[in-house]
């Protein structure tokens, strides 16, 4: 029984430090200083840029007016309003956009909002699409370096793009800061210094017409952007990070709107991990395919909350099973684990969390960690699996 018992538990140590290795080295990668990346300097074609908006007339305005001034006479602006019941569509048309209203209570998300942006402009089809969602901020210049990139690589790009606190957040939502900060930034980071590819991020994304045209968008599939850069991944135009082209936007203050972001974005993490790492494995191996590869391996590292609660239980385990049995094995994996998770933690805190959280409050973070096991175990149970817009702080109760 012992022996049993040793060959589980040493097999679920050592399949949980996979993922932590794959974290690790590529906040090691992030670390290494780099030259800057130059300004592509490929043809500056036109653009049609897409924006899906569900009942944004509160910030909309705001957004466009970060996109219209880079924008050239050549290029087209999309607002698919999509069942909107309030000043939406009004106002992207004040601002010059041509506005797609789209109405269809049953097939509702954003999916299908892109798929009719994209049916839109197919009669006048442009060399890039850009998606940018109707509540971030663009910063100058960020549509030029995406448009660029895209046109010079043949290839999907991602920009970066950061979710921010407000200036009087709690502690939790600075953790929740740094925690973006780490999947968003500093992992495609670290496999950008290597010319490998990233993940699709939801927003601030460019594709060559060739790639988007074809696409499957009308879904209401939770995480349609990841899904998304899986099915690009194996179809050969895996996704590229561009960290010069930035796109910011704001955590929901409200307690209903930051329930609803992290279980859309928890548990659609969590689908995707399940249904996606293994179709890019497959596609890696019957292809030999070292991108399909890299993207797997980066999508089987789970939330890093719920990560650091799987290494504190494997470490736990070990412990108790040392202490019964004085076998070793399992106990040693999981300290090679929590070591090496702590220390990602460390070196990307040191590098990019200073100004986000203190010390002190990242040495804390499993506190909160903790208060998410109810939601993890809901996606055990009763898993969230359609589209809804996360609840902004000015929506009307």
């Amino acid at each position: 029984m012992t022996v049993i018992l040793q060959i589980l538990l040493g097999t679920v140590a050592l399949a949980l430090l996979l993922p932590v290795v794959v974290l690790f080295v590529e906040v090691l990668l992030a670390m290494t200083h780099g030259a800057d990346v130059a300004m592509p300097e490929s043809e500056r074609r036109p653009i049609a840029l897409v924006m899906p908006a569900h009942n944004e007339a509160s910030i909309i305005a705001y957004t466009l007016h970060s996109i219209v001034p880079q924008l050239e006479r050549s290029d087209r602006l999309i607002v698919v309003a999509d069942n909107c019941s309030d000043e939406t569509a009004a106002i992207a048309a004040a601002a010059g956009a041509e506005v797609v209203l789209r109405t269809d209570l049953i097939r509702r998300g954003k999916g299908y909002a892109l798929d009719a942006g994209i049916r839109h402009i197919e009669a006048e089809a442009p060399s890039v699409v850009v998606i940018i969602d109707a509540d971030c901020q663009v910063a100058a210049g960020a549509i030029e370096r995406l448009a660029r990139c895209c046109v010079r690589t043949a290839r999907p790009v991602q920009a970066l793009y950061l979710m921010r606190a407000g200036k009087d957040a709690g502690l939790g939502m600075r953790i929740a800061e740094f925690a973006w900060i780490v999947r968003n930034q500093v992992r495609p980071g670290g496999l950008h210094r290597l010319g490998l590819p990233c993940q699709l991020m939801g927003t601030g994304m460019a594709f060559p017409w060739s790639c988007i045209c074809s696409a499957k968008l009308a879904t209401g599939h939770i995480v349609e952007d990841r899904k998304l850069g899986i099915d690009l991944a194996c179809a050969g135009v895996p996704p590229l990070f561009c960290p010069e082209a930035l796109v910011t936007s704001h955590f929901a203050a409200s307690v209903g709107g930051v329930q609803s972001q992290r279980i859309r974005w928890e548990h659609g993490s969590l689908s995707v991990i399940f249904s996606g790492a293994p179709r890019l494995l497959w596609n890696s191996l019957r292809r030999l395919n070292l991108n399909s590869l890299v993207l797997a391996l980066d999508l089987s590292v789970p939330p890093l909350s719920l990560l650091a609660l799987q290494v504190i239980a494997i470490w736990v385990a070990g412990v108790i099973f040392y202490a019964l049995t004085k076998v070793r094995f399992p106990l040693e994996i999981g300290t090679i684990a929590a070591a090496l998770l702590t220390l990602s933690l460390l070196l990307s805190w040191a590098r990019y969390g200073r100004r986000i959280i203190t010390l002190g409050g990242l040495a804390i973070a499993i506190l909160y960690a903790l208060r998410k096991i109810p939601l993890y175990a809901k996606f055990l149970v009763a898993r969230q699996l359609e589209w809804v817009r996360s609840q902004r702080d000015d929506d009307k109760p």
